[in-house]
């Protein structure tokens, strides 16, 4: 059961991304659209990175977890590698729980 779900979103997704390369060129956007669009992406990627920052369960996570989120934030702003930001990420976080810190 869980492959056929699987499978039917992997075609799912498949068939909606190429439905836009097909029709890009029949349907012709404004303007103000066409700026919006990649803003829109943005504000989307920003509301679910926050969404599973701050909440668990439908309840706040604690205060842990944002303030491990803000270090790798301010590592990956500082151009830090990657690994680095995640293994920091983490650390913090994982360190303010020990503290007792919820």
């Amino acid at each position: 059961m869980l492959i056929a779900v699987i499978l039917a979103l992997a075609a799912g997704t498949f068939g909606l991304r190429l439905t836009g390369v097909l029709l890009r060129d029949r349907l012709d956007l404004p303007e103000w659209s066409r700026r919006l669009l990649p803003v829109g992406a943005a504000a989307l990627l920003a509301a679910l990175a926050a969404t599973a920052a701050l909440t668990e369960a439908a309840h706040f996570a604690g205060y842990a977890r944002p303030v491990g989120v803000l270090a790798g934030v301010l590592l990956a702003w500082r151009r830090a590698p990657f690994v680095l930001v995640v293994v920091a990420a983490a650390g913090v976080t994982a360190l303010l729980r020990l503290l007792g810190v919820p």
